[in-house]
This record gives structure tokens, sequence and C-alpha cells, in this order.
């Protein structure tokens, strides 16, 4: 319900589990979290069936209450069918005892009938796909005219597997193989991954890792991206939309210069300023990324990690599916474009203006990048392959950086490496 009224699942879900004792309910609580999340589309379509009408109408406990019951008996094997009806309704009886009965009779329905069946493809591929895999009809169709069917249906399916959890080693206080070892004493295990040299993967519940000061929460592609941006020794760097401030301490935490984290968002700088401790290089500055503080040419490499639709997390953030609509990928844009042009005046001749998401539409990435340089003709594309292990894997013919969840099991980013001329 909170999800439901703006919050960001993976914000709330770590207090809750801490409050758990048994790794079992932590599990279980994560799979029901995320898992009503992403199939949601799905799960609505079923319940209207069975009740004859939206699931929007129904109240909010109600609602919820529904979903999760049908998540258990449709995506869930280990979960007995009385289990299920049972827990959901005692749910909805706390706020909803007249709505407890409808969730009584509609997943007692759904346990003898199964699973609504799907409108079939010949009639409307967009539409099929969209409930199939549970992801929002317009995205579908937008993706089904930019990737093709066999592409889309690959990412769609992708999008519904539970992404990794990788964190980022700070290799200048431990090594990756410590905290292999640390984590194997707490039967938590973790494997360094073989793109980035800081990157380490960890199976089982976050909360166990949460202690370990040497390491941070940051997904493999973000530590891809902050490579990328590879400042000459001594430089100086702007991070000018750092909020959180990941890519920022990254960057600090190999850069023997300068690190500027700059963000409008003042909770978002919060966490960076929190990450400036054994940082002394990384310097915290609330400024509009549009309106930049800083005089013309003083940074030798700038990073624009934009402001974006996050169309390429969709497994780690499932809730933002049915939050974005068409016009945010519109508005987001624009606002693109605005940050590289206030963000290029402030690189040195010779220097490296980094632009990058992680979404998955032309709209905020390949038309965003021809936009820009149509505008400053003294910018050129730069090939990022030689600062990337296994860059032919990511590294296009345009000399753009993606990964994508079907084809790499990473989240989906896009960045582009340009020098002023």
């Amino acid at each position: 319900m909170r999800v439901e009224r703006g919050a960001f699942l993976d914000a709330i879900l770590g207090p809750a589990i801490d409050r758990l004792s048994d790794p079992r309910d932590a599990a279980l609580l994560t799979r029901l979290a995320y898992g009503v999340e992403t199939w949601r589309a799905r799960l609505d379509w079923t319940a209207a069936g069975f009740a004859r009408r939206r699931i929007e109408s129904f109240e909010p406990a109600v609602r919820c209450a529904v979903r999760l019951g049908l998540f258990q008996l449709f995506f869930l094997d280990r979960v007995p069918t009385h289990a299920a009806v049972d827990t959901s309704v005692e749910l909805a009886k706390r706020s909803s005892p007249a709505g407890a009965k409808l969730v009584n009779a509609l997943l007692r329905r759904a346990a003898r009938e199964g699973e609504r069946a799907l409108p079939e493809p010949a009639g409307d591929l967009a539409r099929h796909l969209s409930l199939r895999w549970s992801h929002p009809e317009w995205l579908v169709r937008r993706w089904l005219d930019e990737r093709g069917q066999a592409s889309t249906e690959a990412l769609l399916a992708a999008d519904t597997d539970e992404g990794p959890s990788a964190f980022r080693v700070d290799l200048r206080r431990t090594s990756r193989e410590a905290v292999v070892e640390l984590l194997a004493r707490r039967d938590v295990v973790a494997r360094p991954s073989p793109l980035v040299a800081t990157a380490l993967v960890v199976e089982g519940p976050v909360s166990a890792v949460s202690d370990v000061d040497e390491i941070a929460p940051q997904g493999i592609a973000s530590q891809i991206v902050a490579q990328i941006v590879a400042p000459s020794p001594g430089g100086r760097v702007l991070d000018l939309c750092a909020a959180p401030g990941g890519k920022a301490s990254a960057l600090a935490e190999t850069h023997d210069g300068v690190v500027v984290a700059s963000d409008r968002a003042k909770g978002g700088l919060r966490r960076a300023a929190t990450a400036r401790a054994g940082r002394p290089g990384l310097i915290v500055v609330r400024a509009d990324g549009t309106e930049p503080p800083f005089a013309t040419g003083t940074f030798d490499a700038i990073l624009v990690d934009a402001p974006c639709s996050g169309l390429g997390t969709l497994r780690s953030h499932p809730e933002l599916r049915w939050r974005r609509e068409p016009e945010d990928v519109r508005r987001l844009g624009a606002l693109q474009r605005r940050l590289l042009g206030a963000a290029q005046g402030l690189v040195r001749r010779g220097g490296r203006l980094v632009y990058a998401t992680c979404t998955l539409v032309r709209e905020e990435n390949e038309d965003t990048v021809e936009a820009f340089l149509r505008e400053h003709p003294a910018w050129r594309r730069e090939d990022p392959s030689p600062r990337i292990p296994d860059a032919a894997r990511f590294v296009g013919p345009d000399l753009a950086l993606r990964t994508s969840p079907d084809r790499d099991g990473l989240d989906g980013f896009f960045a582009v490496s340009l020098v002023k001329g």
C-alpha cells in the first residue's frame, strides 16, 4: 500500500527486512513484494475477470490483498492454497471486513479455475505481450517499434527476473577476495564480477552485508559507466547529477584528483555527503544542473548521469513500470538536452563529457545525443572501449555503450563519451 502511495520499494523493504529474525521470512517478504509489483498487470487482469469490474475500483487494502493472494496461487509453488487465501483474507479484514468477503470469494474461485486466459497475440500483439509479461502497453508498443518483436519479447521476459545484488568494493581499503572470505564466514555467497574490477555479486539477503563498510551497493552497469569517465591523473571531475552519489563515490575511490558531486536534490546530496568519509577529494555542491555555478572550462571530465525514466532498471524497480507515462519520456528528454547544453561549456578543450542514462528508449538516448552533436559541432564521439573490459560486448558501431537485462543480465544503461575539439 505504501508503494501504491508513491514509496520506492527498495527504500522501504530494507527496514522491514531488518525487523525479521528468520532469513526465510526475509526471503519470502522480498519475493512477495517484488513479485506483486512485477506481475501487477497480469494479476489485475485475472482479478478483473473474476470480479467483473476493474481492480482499481477496489479499496486499497482489498486490492493489495487480492494481488498478494493471486501471486501466491499462480507464481509460488511452496505456499499451500489455503494459506494463500486465508492470509490474504485476514489482511483485508484489518481495513475492510466487508472487502474481506470479496477477497475470499475471488481467491477461492481463482484457486478452482486457474489464471484467466490472456488475449490472443494475433488480435493485438502489444496488448498480449503487455499482459503476458506485465508491462505497460504504451511501453511495449514503443519497444516493438524501436527494437522489433524478438528483441522486445526477450527484454520483457528478462525484466521479470530478479536482478543480482551487486556491490562496489573500495579497493583502497580492501580487496574483493577479502570481502568474499568475510561474507563466507557469515554463510553469504559472493563472487567477483569479471566485468568490473570493483564489482562483487552477492547471493542471499542484502541485510547480511549492510555493516561491511568497505563495500557499497551499486549495479555493475553503473560501475561500468563510472569507468568510462576515466579522468586524467590529478584532473578535476564533475558529476553533474550526482544523487544518490554512487558514481561520484566510485570516481573518488579510483581518482587522485578532485571529484565534485553536484545535484539539486537535497536528500540525494545527504547520501553523497556521507560517502565523503575517507574520500578527501570528493566535494559536494548543491546546485541546479541546468544552471551550474562553475566557470567555463573548469573541468577535465564531466559525467552527466541524467535524470531519466529508469526503464532499464525495471527488474530492481518494478514499481516504475506503473508510474511512467509517455509524457515523462518527452519531458525528461527535454531536460537531458538542457543538462548537456549546460555541461559542455564547463569542460576544457580536449576534455571529456560522458552522457549516461539507465533507460532503454531512443528518445532519451540516441535522440538526445544526436541533437546535442547537431547543436554543438565542436564535440565528437569517442570510443570508450579501451576503458571497458569485454568492450566488444557492450560498445556498438556508433561508439555507444549499451547494457541490457536480456543480453547481459545487467540493468539497461546507455552511455556515450564525447570529446571537445
